[in-house]
């Protein structure tokens, strides 16, 4: 194993000790920074080793799992901090992370992907029922406090809560059963190709991919833990610029979801575009189905407020996404440039109308 693995988790996490004990100054800031970006670098490649030991899809549930904690903890963190002032975070970060993944990742991957391969292909029958999910859930989550009338504003009542949490952690349960127990073959690749070099590589062995484990949780304590020094900087910066305060949403999702990302462009541009499937919709389902039950306990216990309804327009960027999506799905499993640039633009709609609504 290189050096840089195991070194970059480590300058992370001592960054952040650093941050907490000393004035946070310019240049810790940016050495704060640029070890972010070493720990998500590391916490990809750490990822993928324990990710060829265990093969596919419990691989991808790894980094998925992992990160998915890491935004909850992220959330929950910067609520309690906040308190009223922060009621909409855990939906601005969770609707920025459905947009992120469904048109930003998925996107990439597709047009990279078709850029050096031309056209791959992926499992309709796993990527359907999971793009079922997640609509399901993004629309209970998100888009119903919206229409309903128990509560005031777009906000659920308690016992609305109570059930959207444990309706989300049922159906990210059953997705889980499906995709790694009952039919674990819809979420492997169609075909094997003598260019997918990490299928006939030999897997890690067992100590290396413990080691990398370690390793992984390392770096993504490393991720969190700056981000979060970092996010003051963050808010700052936003209010300076005169941005909403949902950007800063959009902000910590980027961040918590680097490792995921690049995972899953790198998974396309090796022509392993169901690796990069199971990590983009499995990684949306987590983000809701665990973020959620976690965010709602912590609010109920300590009567934290807590908006969860989307406006007008981000219902109908969200309503755009899935359709596209679902159009996707049904090419019958096969991938085009075009697909890719279409989701990129509405990511980049969706960017833009963040910051100029």
């Amino acid at each position: 194993m290189s050096h840089w693995p195991l070194a970059l988790p480590l300058i992370g996490l001592g960054l952040f000790a650093a941050a907490l004990n000393m004035p946070f100054g310019a240049l810790l800031g940016a050495a704060c920074g640029v070890a972010l970006i070493g720990a998500v670098v590391a916490a990809v490649h750490h990822a993928e080793v324990v990710a060829h030991r265990i093969g596919e899809p419990f691989g991808t549930l790894v980094l998925a799992l992992a990160v998915t904690a890491i935004e909850s903890s992220l959330i929950v963190a910067v609520m309690l901090a906040g308190g009223e002032h922060k009621a909409a975070l855990a939906r601005d970060t969770m609707y920025a992370t459905v947009m992120i993944i469904a048109n930003g990742v998925v996107g990439a991957c597709i047009l990279l992907g078709a850029l050096r391969h031309r056209e791959q292909s992926f499992r309709i029958e796993g990527a359907g029922p999971a793009l079922a999910a997640l609509a399901t859930l993004a629309t209970l989550v998100l888009v119903m406090p919206a229409f309903t009338v128990s509560a005031e504003g777009p906000r659920y009542t308690p016992s609305q809560l109570g059930f959207v949490a444990v309706s989300s952690l049922t159906m990210w349960c059953v997705f889980v059963f499906f995709q790694t127990v009952r039919h674990r073959d819809y979420f492997l690749p169609p075909r094997l190709t003598t260019a997918d070099e990490a299928v006939h590589a030999a897997p890690p062995t067992a100590v290396q991919a413990w080691v990398s484990f370690a390793l992984l949780l390392v770096a993504l304590i490393a991720v969190v833990g700056l981000a979060k020094v970092l996010s003051p900087s963050i808010e700052s910066a936003v209010r300076d610029a005169g941005a909403p305060p949902a950007v800063v949403g959009v902000a910590i999702a980027l961040l918590v979801l680097m490792p995921e990302g690049l995972a899953a462009i790198r998974s396309a541009l090796a022509n392993r575009l169901q690796t990069s499937m199971n990590l983009a919709l499995g990684s949306a389902l987590a983000s809701i189905g665990l973020t959620i039950p976690v965010v709602v306990a912590v609010c109920l216990a300590l009567d934290i407020p807590l908006i969860l309804g989307l406006d007008q327009k981000d219902i109908a960027l969200l309503a755009l996404t899935f359709l596209v999506c679902t159009i996707a799905v049904g090419s019958g499993g096969r991938t085009s440039l075009m697909l890719g640039v279409v989701q990129l633009v509405i990511f980049a709609a969706f960017l833009f109308l963040a910051v100029v609504p």
